[in-house]
């Protein structure tokens, strides 16, 4: 098979064959096929689009590029949670323990921070003697003697998919839908879980800023799970405004740590129990009541023994960035919404995020909000602060941030969390 075959399939609109996708996408893994070429498929890709078949057998054709973890020995009901990310999104934290604690087993393979979005192994990685990678000995007894683990996904699962997901990110193409799907769940299906659960973001600091696109991708990625036999939902969610008030990397572990305590922002809460309840749900435990493991501790116990079992301690003072600036309102008023695509931007710019994968993050950087939409504001009050632990970064932090708290005479009730469903 030539592969200027395939990309001239492509090129013209007609749909792959299978033999086409499993050839061209184990071609590429073994260095066979060059890094235009596939650059050139994955833009006629973007532009021409693909068939729910072919995008069906391109994350198959992704899978078997490397192996897939069988957690046939973990002796509870297996459910994962993939977020796409967002700002001050923590959710994943106390998510885990939290649907540990009630039953069900969390193989909760994570990714790091790109850009303006956070990621969740450099949030735990803030925690003293954290270790995100586990082998794969490791995380099953994890799943068995704690119920969940937060880790980075090993080296062998969907080779593909890491080699595509690079090329993509430095040839425009990160957009397509069927890339994108086939991505997120090419990883998913291959650690194994029986179930899983999406949160697809929408809105200003969501990579789909589009409603309808970001339902598309939903739709797309719970037809490829039921297509591998993995029970999937997929709910919208707004990501307009930051989850909570802490925004970078230790802040939000203690964020994180405050909802497990009981405490913690409502929206943070809300998102953290629609969520179980969703993988609770799928797990095949509708009877258990998560928000009753928050309140009786189950789920802190969960967190300890977790964040214990990577090395970590849960008792440590987390890092605490050496610079704050403090940015106070200038006028009366209420304020009517706070941009959640600045923040992160001004986080990233702090030393919260990077510019590329292998950029360093500080575990103390990142922006803390005083003031979410419906809270009235004086002249004079907090609005957020600018952490960091090199005062050079604060000025070009501070215009990211300017104007992303916007201040009216008279405020609005804030919309809906939770968007629409999809299973």
């Amino acid at each position: 098979m030539k592969v200027i075959d395939v990309i001239i399939t492509k090129r013209d609109g007609a749909p792959l064959s299978d033999e086409q996708i499993d050839w061209v996408v184990a071609a590429y893994t073994r260095g066979e096929v060059a890094d235009e070429q596939m650059a050139a498929l994955a833009m006629a890709i973007l532009l021409r689009g693909m068939t729910p078949g072919e995008i069906a057998r391109w994350t198959a054709a992704m899978i078997a590029s490397g192996e897939r973890l069988d957690l046939s020995t973990v002796d509870r009901p297996t459910v994962d949670k993939h977020s796409t990310g967002g700002v001050g999104d923590k959710i994943t934290l106390p998510l885990t323990p939290l649907v540990a604690a009630c039953g069900a087993a969390v193989p909760q393979l994570s990714g790091r921070g790109l850009g303006h979005t956070g990621g969740t192994l450099d949030k735990l990685e803030s925690i003293p003697g954290f270790r995100s990678r586990l082998s794969t000995v490791e995380f099953l007894r994890q799943l068995r003697e704690v119920g969940g683990a937060i880790c980075a996904a090993g080296e062998g699962l969907a080779p593909a998919d890491r080699k595509l997901y690079a090329l993509r990110d430095v040839t425009g193409t990160v957009e397509s839908i069927p890339l994108i799907a086939s991505s997120i769940m090419s990883k998913k299906i291959a650690e194994g879980t029986a179930s899983l659960v999406l949160d697809v973001k929408v809105g200003t600091g969501a990579f789909m800023k589009d409603a309808d696109r970001a339902r598309e991708l939903a739709q797309t990625m719970v037809e490829l799970g039921a297509a591998h036999g993995v029970r999937t939902v997929a709910l919208l969610t707004d990501m307009s405004t930051p989850l909570g008030y802490a925004v970078g990397n230790a802040v939000e572990v203690a964020e994180s740590v405050e909802v497990l305590a009981g405490g913690g922002p409502p929206d943070v809460v809300e998102l953290t129990l629609t969520l179980a309840r969703e993988m609770l749900d799928a797990a095949g435990l509708p009877d258990a009541d998560p928000a009753a493991a928050l309140a009786d501790g189950r789920a802190m116990d969960a967190w300890r023994a977790l964040i214990t079992a990577q090395g970590g301690d849960p008792d440590a003072t987390l890092p605490r960035a050496a610079e704050t600036e403090v940015v106070r309102s200038t006028v009366d008023g209420q304020v009517t919404a706070v941009d959640a695509y600045r923040i992160g931007v001004a986080a990233w710019r702090l030393g919260a995020g990077r510019a590329r994968k292998e950029d360093p993050v500080s575990a103390g950087a990142g922006v803390v909000l005083h003031r979410r939409p419906g809270d009235r504001v004086s002249a004079g009050d907090a609005l957020y602060e600018l952490r960091t632990d090199d005062p050079g970064r604060i000025d070009a932090a501070r215009a990211a941030a300017d104007g992303a708290v916007v201040i009216g005479a008279t405020g609005k009730t804030p919309g809906p969390l939770v968007l629409g469903r999809i299973a």
